[in-house]
């Protein structure tokens, strides 16, 4: 299991069927504020579909894998962040993130992407990675604005929200010689 230390306080933990429990809670106790941004939230009733999810990412062939990670701050689960969408042919991948509403605004997961940049960029050989944020959540956005991603535009009608509902998507992306 790959362990990242970002501080003495923060790791990012390859994810295991155990974080089910941690994730289904957090998205079950906090749905209007992880639902504002998380469309899978809507999608998200029981234990079993948090479970499914993991268990999809763990069981993923080796040469598919996609690397996501529990964020624990101070030994407490904080949220997710980890690849998705990853091209190995042409050495690119998105990272995505979220995190509970009480560990915001205290930098947890901008230094948990610089840690994922890192480790994309050396351990994972990849050239480019980007982030994708709706253009009005603002906080999701100031995290690839720190670390020195570039804007590249809107991706229109990007996300699937609910029935005939698409959210646009800012893409921001950073290359490896830009670090």
């Amino acid at each position: 299991m790959k362990i990242i230390r970002v501080n003495k306080d923060l790791i990012l933990k390859e994810l295991e069927l155990s974080d089910a429990e941690h994730i289904f809670k957090t998205i079950d106790s906090q749905r209007g504020y992880l639902g504002e941004w998380l469309p899978f939230v809507e999608f998200t009733k029981s234990i079993k579909d948090s479970l499914d999810y993991v268990n999809s990412v763990v069981t993923m062939p080796e040469e598919c894998k996609e690397w996501q990670f529990a964020v624990f701050c101070g030994g407490d689960f904080a949220g997710l962040a980890g690849f998705k969408g990853t091209d190995r042919l042409n050495r690119k991948s998105e990272i995505g993130y979220w995190l509970r509403e009480e560990f915001q605004g205290r930098g947890i997961m901008t230094e948990s992407v610089r840690a994922l940049i890192n480790f994309g960029f050396s351990e994972l050989g990849l050239n480019r990675i980007q982030i994708k944020c709706a253009p009005d959540n603002i906080k999701s956005n100031k995290i690839p604005q720190r670390l020195g991603f570039h804007l590249e535009g809107i991706e229109r009608d990007s996300e699937f929200v609910r029935e005939n509902v698409f959210r646009d998507a800012n893409v921001w992306s950073l290359l490896k010689k830009e670090l």
